[in-house]
């Protein structure tokens, strides 16, 4: 049996299964205090598009038809081209019927609110269910947020002006950074960082920022659970063992990138198929990975180690 044979009948196995399933919703979770009934899979906003707009508009669609209503995205992917496919997915009344997230990198008032309206420019809308602060990554950026000018003004602007319901902040580099936006405002409602199998490791989220965001409420998207590719790059576990940890955290939804429908219909029927891993059963795994690559060089988008050599990652890479 060749490869192409074998995927074919894996592929065909899966929509079997989604389709005996059907009845079946994906489980879900409440986004913290911002309310939002959010489905345990959000589709990103970055993979999804690597493939063309056509290719985006499919995968949207049939996560619709799956079942799923939370949608990522974020100005800076594709250059604004994620943002406007799903405009264009989204067109009669579809919009309605899910929740739609983007984020903005710009770092002042002024330039966060017209990356905003592009936003909604491009996305064919006239508000986000949430909008976050996108990828902040140092503690300059952090001073630059809070600071007089700075775009956390804008986001208490968007959300007033119901141009977006809810407001958040996101990224991967560094968890005392989250740490300083959890720390400096209390009208966050979400937060996004990395959750996943080598995480625990080095500069861990899972250990240090993850509890505080639950002591206060927050929603919690995770993010990274197969390291942008590189665990199951480095065969340290396989991708049902990465979703399986991740969303055996205290998560609300774990938003996964697809380049294909096939990779969607098998991360949602991972959603619906799901049982949470034993304390036992975690650990033992993290006694596995521990012993394998771990730090910046399989979590090439964290702060590097002392004389590491290799390029940190920029959310919106494949690679």
């Amino acid at each position: 049996m060749n490869r192409r044979t074998f995927l074919q009948l894996t592929s065909a196995a899966v929509s079997a299964q989604l389709k005996a399933l059907a009845d079946t919703p994906i489980p879900s979770a409440t986004l913290g205090k911002s309310g939002l009934r959010v489905t345990r899979f959000t589709l990103g906003g970055f993979h999804m598009r690597v493939r063309g707009e056509e290719n985006g508009i499919k995968i949207i669609h049939r996560a619709i038809d799956l079942g799923v209503n939370m949608f990522d995205s974020a100005a800076k992917y594709h250059e604004g081209e994620s943002d406007a496919t799903y405009g264009k997915a989204l067109a009669g009344g579809l919009r309605q019927k899910i929740l739609l997230m983007s984020k903005a990198q710009v770092r002042d008032r002024d330039g966060a609110m017209k990356q905003l309206e592009l936003t909604l420019k491009r996305m064919n809308t006239d508000y986000l269910d949430l909008w976050c602060c996108h990828e902040v990554s140092t503690h300059k950026e952090v001073d630059r947020i809070f600071g007089p000018g700075g775009s956390l003004e804008a986001f208490v602007k968007a959300k007033k002006e119901g141009k977006a319901r809810h407001i958040g902040f996101t990224g991967h580099h560094d968890p005392t950074v989250h740490q300083r936006l959890l720390d400096g405002y209390d009208g966050w409602e979400t937060v996004q960082h990395p959750v996943n199998l080598v995480d625990p490791h080095y500069l861990s989220f899972i250990h240090s920022v993850l509890p505080n965001i639950r002591k206060k409420g927050l929603g919690l998207l995770a993010m990274k659970s197969n390291a942008i590719g590189n665990i199951t790059k480095n065969q340290i576990a396989s991708i049902p063992e990465c979703l399986r940890f991740t969303w055996s955290h205290d998560i609300d939804t774990l938003v996964s990138g697809v380049e294909t429908v096939e990779q969607l219909e098998q991360n949602v029927l991972s959603a619906k198929t799901f049982q949470p891993m034993s304390k036992k059963e975690r650990e033992t795994l993290l006694a596995r990975t521990k012993g394998g690559p771990t730090g910046s060089k399989v979590e090439t988008y964290k702060v590097k180690e002392a004389g590491a050599m290799h390029r940190v990652h920029s959310d919106g890479e494949t690679a």
